[in-house]
């Protein structure tokens, strides 16, 4: 009698396959697995009992999804309810591949389920002899069902909103650390190159991009003259700094330069001004799309630092996975593990330290400051990631919530609490309308649900204390003679004994005073 069904879920269908001789498998598995290349054998092992074909591609995707998140779906479900036999005595035995699917399947259907063992190897064979097992199925229509759903598949699963793509900045922010490492190069190269014929101008000219233009402008120093000190001085934008190179140029001591060295030098300064300026473009695209990606994030800590951690983080959903003390130190892995290593003090601040808060707290207040803005960031970046409307009126109010602790630190006046501060964000973002009333309510709810706890706790307490008391009445010594209660139930029972005898000594002192009295009337006779 079969015993063990095996599920196998194909891209054309779900299938159920009886096994013969279960007992004589599991105890010869090395002869199992050697044939199960073999279709011959593994066809005498192995016989289908039912197939039920998907009917679309949709409902295909729809029930793979099901399966790779563990949940049940209805078709698998009426499949199995229909084709697996339940009415003899000893129930038979599903086989699955996933162990997720197999504890879902036993707990909403009530099945034996086995994952290992020789299920393993037998969903393998039939894997490989699918085709060859079904009737009417080629492998080349296998093959096809199997690619068509993989395709749909897999666009399900990447499938994202374009607008919101986080890539984009984690590319953007590495092409835009690469351009100012390269502009700062060929920049010093500018310098070197240029300075042979006018070394005077490297100590007015002091910005980069500015002494590149004003290399291509001036060309051979001798042909400057008072006619270009005008372009001049809208190059360096200072007509006191533009008169001290015609000045310089005139009584310089670097050397003559050739006409071909000239071009050159021109053609690389362009190249050099041309990265400039399209590494301000490409700032400016960043921007946008950290005002699109991640606004809260942006406004709070400026749009480089904000991408610069999505960036070290992987994408802005691992941003907002982590916690606060791990956003305070992202960037500071290697101090952080030679402090580890070394029982040293571990960082306060990884690439939160390029935010202006920082900069601006005290010595004192900087691990405090970096601490609080960790947490803010925390917040801003989980609204960014899980809010539908992106909107920047969250960050703007956390922004506010850290000037507020910087001057908290310096004067002492109080900050607001953060709860009022979201209500006011809340209210601006959606006008005061339901989501409003809902957050107040909520927040209400839980200060009276935490009110009614704490009389709850009250009330138990006041009850265990009058146990207490009562207990020591109804004899707290165990059969072996050793007391079961509590200290302070002993000294409450001790208490009691002292105070119980009381009445009954009170017969012998009555005595005593009746004797006394009649010695003394005998002896006044």
């Amino acid at each position: 009698m079969v015993l063990l069904h095996v599920l196998f879920e194909h891209a054309s269908g779900y299938a159920l396959f009886a096994v013969k001789e279960v007992e004589e498998i599991g105890m010869l598995l090395p002869q199992v697995e050697l044939s199960v290349l073999n279709i011959g054998k593994f066809s005498s092992v192995v016989k289908l009992s039912a197939f039920f074909p998907f009917k679309s591609a949709q409902s295909a995707l729809e029930n793979i999804n099901a399966i790779s998140e563990g949940v049940v779906h209805a078709d698998l479900k009426l499949f199995l309810e229909t084709n697996l036999p339940t009415s003899s005595k000893k129930k038979p035995t599903l086989g699955v591949a996933d162990a997720r699917i197999g504890a879902a399947l036993q707990e909403e259907l009530g099945f034996s389920i086995q994952t290992a063992g020789v299920v393993a190897e037998i969903i393998r064979g039939v894997r490989l002899h699918f085709h060859a097992l079904v009737k009417g199925l080629t492998a080349q229509a296998a093959s096809k069902a199997q690619l068509g759903l993989g395709h749909s598949y897999s666009r399900a699963k990447v499938k994202f909103n374009v607008n919101r793509a986080d890539n984009m900045i984690i590319q953007s922010i590495a092409l835009l650390d690469q351009l100012d490492k390269d502009i700062n190069t060929f920049s010093m190269r500018v310098r070197e190159w240029y300075g042979y014929h006018f070394p005077e101008l490297i100590k007015i000219v002091s910005d980069n991009s500015t002494y590149c233009r004003v290399a291509k402008m001036i060309g051979n120093r001798k042909e400057l003259s008072e006619e270009n000190l005008e372009a001049l001085e809208e190059i360096v934008m200072d007509g006191a700094k533009a008169q001290a190179i015609l000045e310089a140029s005139r009584s310089s001591m670097g050397m003559d330069i050739s006409p071909i060295d000239l071009i050159n030098i021109e053609r690389f300064s362009s190249r050099v001004i041309s990265l400039a300026s399209y590494r301000h473009e490409l700032q400016e695209y960043l921007r946008s799309k950290m005002g699109q990606v991640a606004p809260n994030l942006a406004a709070l800590i400026g749009e480089v630092v904000g991408a610069r951690l999505i960036s070290h983080a992987g994408s802005l959903t691992n941003l907002a996975k982590y916690p606060a003390s791990t956003v305070q130190i992202l960037g500071a892995e290697k101090a952080l593990f030679r402090a580890l290593k070394t029982r040293g003090n571990t960082p306060k601040y990884g690439l939160i330290f390029h935010s202006t808060f920082i900069g601006r707290a005290a010595a004192k207040n900087k691990g405090r400051i970096s601490r609080y803005l960790a947490n803010k960031c925390t917040i801003a970046s989980r609204i960014d990631c899980f809010s539908d409307v992106p909107t920047s009126v969250f960050g703007d109010k956390l922004r506010g919530q850290v000037e507020e602790r910087l001057s908290f630190y310096e004067t002492g006046e109080a900050p607001r609490k953060n709860v009022d501060v979201m209500k006011e964000a809340v209210k601006e973002v959606c006008g005061g309308g339901i989501w409003v009333i809902y957050f107040v309510n909520s927040v209400s709810f839980s200060q009276e649900n935490g009110a009614a706890e704490a009389t709850s706790v009250k009330k138990k307490r006041k009850k265990q204390q009058e146990e207490e008391e009562v207990e020591p009445d109804t004899g707290a010594i165990s059969e072996n003679g050793v007391e079961d209660s509590a200290p302070a139930k002993k000294k409450k029972k001790q208490k009691s004994e002292a105070v119980e005898p009381e009445p009954e000594e009170e017969e012998p002192q009555l005595k005593k005073k009746k004797k006394k009295a009649k010695k003394s009337s005998a002896e006044g006779e």
